[in-house]
């Protein structure tokens, strides 16, 4: 029998090894992908299988081979998460492979003992939801008032409860195995932890479930947090996609309209605006990514500009480049120009009697990119960017500002100079590198 003094301390130094190895699984991205996927072939599940088995089956050589050294074993544990998590099957595969170490040592009763452990946790487990296996903890509501105002409303099984006492139960099976079953002439056929303390003996069993709790708390906390990234993201991606479609009707609202204005008057520059806004059509409607390269996006607003300059008359509209070849095959956000040149035709050049000019630059600057759009037109009076109106003039900037903040973050910059009737000058920067 195993000195008391020694029990407690393995206990409490088992409750450290099952945190410090449920941590280290965690960091491992490949053990998180395969841990919470939704589904799982064979090929992953055995992948996922030899995260548990390579160490915790050393944890069983080390304590049949080091004296002393009981809390390095916590397979009895193990194969019970693996039954919770992967299944029987996959669960007596582990509860086999976690008894070799002990059967070389004699203990000739822990193959079948994990085999028929494997078979009872994964039967727990279709009985189960899963996410009431995630959320176990065997830190049970002792409120008896609560216990029973629940279950006088909607009386139901308490899983929780369950899985704690099935898994006490489990260790008591095998403490019982390990003391009736002994070996007359040689080593136990079973390991179990044997105090003859009663008391000492009720932490024994408990410490099974706290030690299956301490696990799944700390994957579960992980799961949590990737949810709430993957909803974060999910959430952006909608925001992205709503601030799209604002633009889209807005610029087609306005060129469908410049076409029928022309119809009567000069059909043919109308069938060749058609043409170009079918272009822009098409290249809306494709399936594209957030981010395109600066050549890619001057080619969509050469097309609206082209639009333009028939409906205003070369003569009143002048577009100048300024683009630094460097530039060109950076990514940046789609359709991140076209409404920042509307902005500054419609409510720039338009009102003046003799149009005027729209500069497009890029340059580098560093690690950044610099774009600029920049007018010679009325002007809108100085105010600071957050102060842009929803409506009229600021429509277009309010909306490439707030995918800006939704792509980027802190890391862009966007900028507003305008001078009455002198033009406006809307300034974005941008980090080259997306990761």
């Amino acid at each position: 029998m195993v000195d008391n003094r020694l029990i407690l301390i393995t206990l409490l130094v088992k409750l450290g090894v099952a945190a410090a190895v449920a941590s280290a699984l965690a960091r491992s991205r490949t053990f998180q992908r395969l841990l919470f996927a939704e589904h799982r072939r064979h090929g992953q599940t055995a992948a996922l299988l030899a995260f548990f088995l390579v160490p915790l089956t050393l944890g069983v050589w080390v304590r049949t081979t080091v004296p002393n050294f009981l809390a390095a074993d916590i397979s009895f544990e193990t194969v019970i998460l693996l039954g919770l998590l992967l299944g029987p099957g996959w669960a007596v595969l582990g509860g086999v492979v976690l008894a070799a170490p002990a059967v070389l040592h004699h203990e000739y009763l822990a193959l079948p003992f994990n085999a028929l452990l494997g078979l009872a946790a994964g039967a727990l487990s279709w009985f189960v939801e899963r996410e009431e296996i995630w959320s176990f903890t065997p830190f049970i509501d002792l409120s008896l008032y609560r216990w029973v105002r629940r279950n006088l409303r909607k009386p139901r099984v308490d899983r929780q409860i369950l899985m704690l006492f099935l898994i006490a139960a489990f260790e008591i099976c095998r403490e019982w195995v390990a003391r009736n079953l002994p070996h007359k002439t040689g080593p136990r056929r079973l390991f179990a932890l044997n105090t003859g303390v009663l008391g000492l003996q009720w932490m024994v069993w408990l410490c099974a479930p706290m030690v299956v709790g301490i696990a799944l708390k700390v994957w579960n906390a992980l799961r949590i947090e990737i949810t709430l990234e993957e909803q974060k993201r999910m959430l952006l991606e909608a925001r992205l996609d709503a601030l799209q479609r604002q633009i889209n009707p807005h610029f087609l609202f306005n060129t469908l309209n410049s076409i029928a204005s022309l119809v009567r008057v000069k059909p043919e520059l109308a069938r060749e605006m058609t043409v170009k806004l079918a272009n822009i059509l098409r290249a809306l409607l494709k399936d594209h990514d957030s981010y395109v390269p600066l050549r890619e996006e001057l080619s969509f607003t050469d097309d609206y500009l082209d639009i333009e300059v028939v409906r205003f008359g070369a003569d009143k509209l002048r577009v100048e480049k300024e683009i630094d070849p460097r530039t060109l095959e950076v990514l940046v956000p789609s359709i991140l120009l076209q409404p920042l040149i509307e902005n500054s035709i419609k409510h720039g050049l338009e009102p003046r009697i003799h149009g005027g000019t729209v500069t497009l630059r890029s340059r580098m600057e560093g690690d950044r990119i610099r774009i600029e759009v920049a007018d010679d037109g009325v002007g809108m009076g100085n105010r600071p960017t957050s102060a842009l109106p929803r409506t009229g003039a600021g429509i277009g900037m309010k909306n490439v500002k707030e995918r800006l903040e939704v792509l980027y973050g802190n890391q862009a910059q966007f900028s507003v100079v305008s001078n009455p009737g002198r033009g406006t000058l809307v300034s974005i920067e941008i980090p080259t590198n997306l990761g």
